[in-house]
């Protein structure tokens, strides 16, 4: 488990501060919607630490506070003002898809994304301490990769669920604890010279990353918006072979070996079978089922392109201004290359 982490304004100081106590009825507190919600750091560290609560947790907090009625009403009214401003912020959803064109709908949605490429900078210009801010940065979902797609699994069911059961034991390492994807993630971590322990970067990682990592809990712990947790990995799983491909020649070109870029090879290949899977067998399949969904699983792909151009774009722009993309650069032991 990872330590608390130190609050960013009103909500996180209160909401942390409540947490090292055992668990107890949350006395009143009035949130103030922020002017972005989407990348406030205060609003988006409480609603990742509400979310943590039924990941890992955290040292020291009593279990029992992921339940707690009061803390769920808190954590609400700040997935009111985050669904709120992500719906604000993307285009309007078709009412319907043909279930055999979701591929096709999926795909429109990628291609509408003009936003600059942090995969391709990284491989034609990507410094040593630029791609060690990604992996950090990468870091927040990486290392539990896969686990918010999954509590969409006791919301399907027939062939859709097939389908996500299929992908998500690609993910989990078919059977293989050392395949784990998150466990490779952390190998790559070690490898250069980082801190692969789970949440150790979270009070470095700023808000518009935490962002993209709570839109995924968002979406997998709200039965109701199980269809944009499918859009979401659909439009994921459709959309990454590429990148990972250009991360993984951007590290080599650094001089790392197999233990660093074993991760997004992994990737290149899994996601490229992954593809076809996820747009039409679990898009199309729930699509199918219940054609009342298909406005919500292109919400979910929407969404996903919004928060990561918002995402890619602050890194860039802290690169391109000479400064860390992180809230504090990330001390590395050695930022020298690694050896195969």
């Amino acid at each position: 488990m990872a330590p608390l982490p130190e609050p960013r304004g009103p909500v996180s100081e209160f909401l942390l501060g409540e947490l090292v106590h055992d668990v107890h009825p949350l006395p009143p507190f009035s949130v103030m919607a922020p002017a972005d919600p989407l990348g406030d750091e205060d609003l988006q560290l409480a609603l990742y630490a509400c979310y943590e609560l039924h990941y890992h947790g955290f040292e020291g907090v009593c279990p029992r506070w992921e339940w707690e009625p009061s803390l769920l009403a808190l954590r609400g009214t700040l997935e009111q003002i985050f669904e709120g401003a992500l719906r604000g912020a993307v285009p309007a959803s078709p009412t319907s898809v043909e279930p055999e064109e979701s591929d096709h709908a999926l795909r429109a949605v990628a291609d509408s994304d003009d936003s600059p490429s942090v995969s391709l900078h990284l491989v034609r210009y990507g410094t040593e301490e630029q791609m060690l801010e990604f992996v950090v940065h990468r870091s927040a979902y990486q290392l539990k990769e896969a686990d918010p797609h999954s509590w969409a699994l006791p919301r399907l069911s027939g062939p859709p669920k097939a389908a996500l059961v299929e992908l998500q034991a690609d993910e989990y390492g078919g059977g293989h604890p050392d395949r784990i994807h998150a466990e490779l993630f952390a190998t790559s971590m070690d490898a250069l010279g980082l801190d692969c322990t789970y949440g150790a970067y979270l009070d470095r990682i700023p808000g518009v990353t935490l962002a993209t990592v709570n839109l995924m809990s968002l979406f997998g712990l709200h039965r109701r918006l199980r269809g944009a947790i499918v859009g979401h990995l659909a439009l994921f799983e459709m959309s990454s072979s590429l990148p990972n491909r250009r991360y993984a020649d951007a590290l080599r070109r650094l001089g790392h070996g197999e233990r660093v870029t074993e991760f997004f090879d992994e990737h290149v290949e899994a996601d490229a079978v992954h593809e076809n899977i996820a747009a039409v067998d679990l898009a199309g399949g729930l699509i199918c089922q219940q054609p009342a969904l298909a406005c919500d699983v292109i919400f979910g792909a929407r969404a996903l392109v919004e928060l990561d151009a918002r995402w890619g774009r602050h890194l860039l722009e802290s690169w391109e201004a000479g400064r860390s993309s992180l809230r504090e650069p990330a001390a590395a032991p050695a930022l020298t290359a690694s050896q195969p």
